[in-house]
């Protein structure tokens, strides 16, 4: 006998080992089933698991067991991303606790010891991964720094390199002070923050107390300045372009351009140009050939380029010295308090400087142009469709890829230098030695590039370097392209966009045929979630307290295509009782000895009742299957509730109590079996949701060794469907469900006993009636039926679909008093919409009020008003006695 109470935690353990020791995850190579593939977005190796990956990966968990109930060759593709700049700083965080750094130290010894905190703790989410549930093919896990991955990374770069798509230049790109490198437009946080613009004269040269004013709100880069932008529509500056301004403070001539980027309604029209630091001066700069001057080191101090005075003070310093000169000199006209965006480096939190430095950049206008076409010609799909568009307009606008970082953990860029500064792109150092003794004509040292690759270069090739390429696998041959990507919205571009091109220009092929993208898991109240706002949910702690199941089911049933997660924990506390309802069922079947008959056929099943669950699974299966087919995971968590909660227990588990306890011995075992082939069903279609509970069920009805998760998906044909019975038992349970109502409306207690009289009954319904009666009176508290005639004075009247019912009130209730009841409730009600509403109406409210407020505020009006509505038909009801 199954335990009185689930408890989830020890069943969970117990439960994810039998699925590893019978290797239930593996894929099969040799097998002739059709594949079905989805990669595991690489986990950071310094992760932990939180809401977001508790969704992205119970979404792919249900598809990869769905799959494989239904036959498929299924392989989850598991790994871990190197993660540089997040792996370098835990490292580097260690090492300042033991007062070491990682220059004095060598790269060697950093590299040594960051490969030792990998092995030793890095990885931490594939464990909790586990613990979800997830069913991926552990054994071929991969990390994207093992060696056949690294062999990858370099076979890509070396072509891209030898095809002139790889190549070095001076350009801008997002600077981390504190990191020190280039870091990716991914890793910038726009932060509005209340700030300064600054209003400054620059003399014209050559003219007499004339001046031209510019607004800014980084004075510190005016050292910078090579030239200063006015709108060629804007007839105030129409005289001054061609002209020169002088820089103040620096004395330096710079030329007044005419150029649309200056907006003539921001500031006073005319702004300065600062092409080494700042990404849209740069592109100005391009076009009028301006001189490029970096006044920043890699710290973000004043270098050689900035006048004495200035150099080796942080810019934050160096801001304050020069607002300080600029208005003894008289060049500060005045100050404006503003709201901006300020960017923000996501790791560091550091302010990020755009700066000019040399790095490695890919050309990917081309291969952009090649993942925009797949899109339109129909090859890969989004899912939901919106996100198509989102996608070409990036690719279409897609500028040059800066692929370097300035760290030490990382794909080392495969470039060595000669000593006249020629570089060779080789797969490792004795290649490109070699390449070096025939373009020298003897052996001459190199040294190696010091940089190394950003992480979403590895990440582009993950969808086919897992399997194995650049070498022609047996692996990359039957898996590849991939069925399924899901993951967030917020790498749609810097992995699921970079994937595409990689993929099409190495395989010449898709990585994948469809992208998921699901939506964010914000908090109750529709808030992001972060851990300084404290409203962070930790997937872990509610698996220990609900069980995995319930979160699983949780994230599942609210993810609706193209909505955000609105999650609390009393949802995931709902769903746990939704478990617990499912476990209570499981020891009441028990408890009546309804074990699963081998080889049953469902439809030879001759008792209504039976025939109707029969049929109510059969549409059960085929609403899951579409529902996950289509990505409607909502949906089939929904069908699965449903039919649990009401098809089953509600209904079915009712009406099969008095054939249970009667005394027809054939009916009895029928039903035994229906009930235990109809749970086992449902076991299986909730399987892929909700993987533990289910299992563990199914372990104790199967009587066998045969694993849940091995078994295959529900299906069985039209024979089974019974449309005859479904027609008469859904009669039957609308017939019920209005004597339920009615009785809710007007305050009859359950126990007392209803007459009900039959009027101008169809020859259907009269049988329905006639052969359901004892259920009927049963389920409805109803003393008699009959069929006779009688007057509708004194007597409540229900319309069911062919009949109509007159129920006889003068023994059954006070109309008086019900009637007073019910408008007293009414008249309260009335006072609650009232109020709700004057607040509602009330724009201050609105305005000012915090946003679950408001939303409170609107559904308890919209609540009042349905309970207002639903009084004041059992009180027309009422009038009619």
């Amino acid at each position: 006998m199954l335990d009185k109470i689930y408890s989830p935690q020890s069943i969970e353990v117990e439960q994810y080992g039998r699925w590893e020791k019978a290797g239930a995850f593996a894929c099969d190579i040799d097998s002739d089933a059709q594949p079905y593939v989805i990669m595991m977005p690489p986990a950071n190796v310094t992760g932990t698991l939180h809401i977001g990956h508790a969704l992205t990966y119970t979404l792919q968990d249900i598809l990869c067991r769905y799959k494989r109930m239904q036959g498929r060759d299924v392989l989850w593709q598991p790994g871990t991303d190197h993660a540089g700049i997040a792996t370098q700083m835990v490292v580097e965080r260690q090492l300042a606790k033991e007062d070491l750094d990682r220059k004095t130290m060598g790269r060697d010894a950093f590299l040594e010891r960051t490969w030792t905190w990998k092995e030793t703790s890095g990885g931490e989410i594939m464990r909790q991964l586990r613990r979800l549930g997830a069913s991926a093919d552990w054994p071929r896990e991969r990390f994207t720094m093992d060696e056949g991955l690294s062999r990858a990374v370099r076979k890509a770069f070396v072509d891209l390199y030898k095809e002139k798509l790889i190549y070095r230049d001076k350009r801008l790109v997002n600077w981390d002070p504190k990191l020190q490198t280039a870091i990716s437009d991914l890793e910038v946080e726009q932060r509005d923050e209340k700030g300064h613009l600054w209003y400054i004269r620059y003399p014209i040269v050559g003219e007499k107390n004339k001046f031209i004013t510019i607004a800014t709100t980084r004075p510190e880069t005016l050292l910078g300045d090579t030239a200063i932008a006015v709108n060629p529509t804007d007839e105030r500056y129409k005289n001054l372009v061609g002209k020169k301004a002088l820089l103040p403070l620096v004395g330096r001539e710079i030329p007044i351009v005419a150029d649309e980027y200056s907006d003539p309604e921001k500031g006073s029209g005319a702004v300065k140009i600062t092409p080494a630091h700042d990404f849209n001066d740069f592109e100005v700069g391009k076009r009028h050939q301006l001189e490029q001057i970096n006044i920043f080191d890699e710290m973000a101090a004043l270098n050689e380029n900035a006048p004495q005075k200035y150099q080796h003070l942080d810019r934050f310093q160096a801001r304050t010295q020069i607002l300080k000169d600029l208005e003894e000199q008289e060049f500060l006209v005045k100050t404006e308090k503003i709201a901006h965006a300020v960017p923000y480096g996501e790791r560091t939190g550091t302010i990020i400087e755009p700066r000019l430095t040399d790095q490695w950049f890919m050309d990917t206008r081309g291969l952009a142009d090649t993942a925009v076409k797949a899109v339109k010609d129909g090859k890969t799909k989004f899912v939901p469709q919106n996100f198509t568009q989102i996608y070409f307009q990036w690719l279409e606008n897609i500028q040059p890829w800066c692929i370097s970082r300035q760290l030490w953990w990382g794909h080392r860029i495969p470039i060595w230098y000669g000593p006249d500064g020629t570089t060779f792109s080789a797969m490792d150092e004795d290649q490109a030695l070699a390449e070096a003794k025939k373009h020298y004509g003897k052996e001459t040292p190199l040294t190696q590039d010091e940089d190394v690759l950003d992480t979403w270069f590895s990440s582009g090739l993950y969808a086919f370097s897992t399997l194995g390429w650049p070498d022609e696998t047996k692996e990359l041959g039957r898996y590849y392209p991939t069925s399924v990507l899901i993951t967030g919205h917020d790498i749609l571009f810097f992995w699921v966009a970079r994937m595409m091109m990689m993929g099409l220009h190495f395989m010449k092929e898709v990585p994948f045929h469809t992208v998921y993208i699901h939506s964010l898991v914000l908090d109750e109240h529709g808030k992001k979630m972060s851990k300084s706002k404290g409203n962070t949910m930790d997937p872990l702690h509610l698996c220990d307290k609900y069980g995995a199941d319930a979160l699983r089911f949780t994230l599942t049933a609210l993810a609706v295509k193209g909505r955000d997660i609105k999650l609390s924990e009393k949802r995931v506390e709902g769903y746990r009782n939704f478990t617990t309802k499912i476990w209570n069922v499981a020891r009441y079947l028990q408890m009546n000895e309804c074990t699963r008959v081998e080889n049953f056929a469902p439809h030879r099943c001759r008792l209504t009742v039976n025939q109707w669950i029969v049929h109510e699974i059969g549409q059960l299966t085929a609403h899951v299957s579409d529902a996950l087919e289509d990505y409607k995971f909502n949906d089939a968590a929904h069908h699965i509730y449903q039919f649990t909660w009401h098809s089953f227990c509600d209904w079915y588990i009712e009406f099969t109590k008095p054939i249970l306890t009667g005394s027809n011995k054939e009916e009895i075992e029928e039903t035994r079996a229906t009930l235990a082939w109809s749970f086992s069903q449902l076991l299986h279609l909730a399987h892929p949701i909700m993987p533990f509970i289910t299992e563990e069920l199914w372990e104790k009805f199967s009587g066998g060794d045969i694993l849940l998760i091995t078994s295959p998906w529900p299906s069985f044909g039209q024979e089974s469907e019974f449309k005859d019975a479904k027609a008469e038992i859904d009669w039957i349970i609308q017939f019920i469900s209005e004597i339920r109502t009615l009785r809710a409306e007007t305050n009859i207690p359950f126990k007392t006993k209803l007459t009900l009289h039959v009027q101008e009954p169809t020859s259907r319904v009269r049988t329905y009636i006639t052969l359901n009666e004892d259920l009927i009176k049963h389920l409805g508290s109803v003393e008699t039926i009959d069929f006779e005639t009688i007057e509708t004075k004194g007597a409540l009247q229900l319309v069911v679909p062919e009949a109509s019912i007159l129920i006889p009130m003068a023994d059954v209730l006070d109309i008086e008093q019900e009637r007073s009841r019910l408008n007293r409730e009414i008249e309260k009600l009335d006072g609650e919409i009232v109020r709700f509403s004057k607040k509602l109406d009330d724009q201050n409210f609105v305005a000012r009020a915090p946003l679950e407020v408001v939303e409170e505020q609107k559904t308890k009006r919209s609540t009042a008003l349905e309970t207002k509505d639903r009084l004041a038909s059992a009180l027309t009801k009422l009038g009619q006695l």
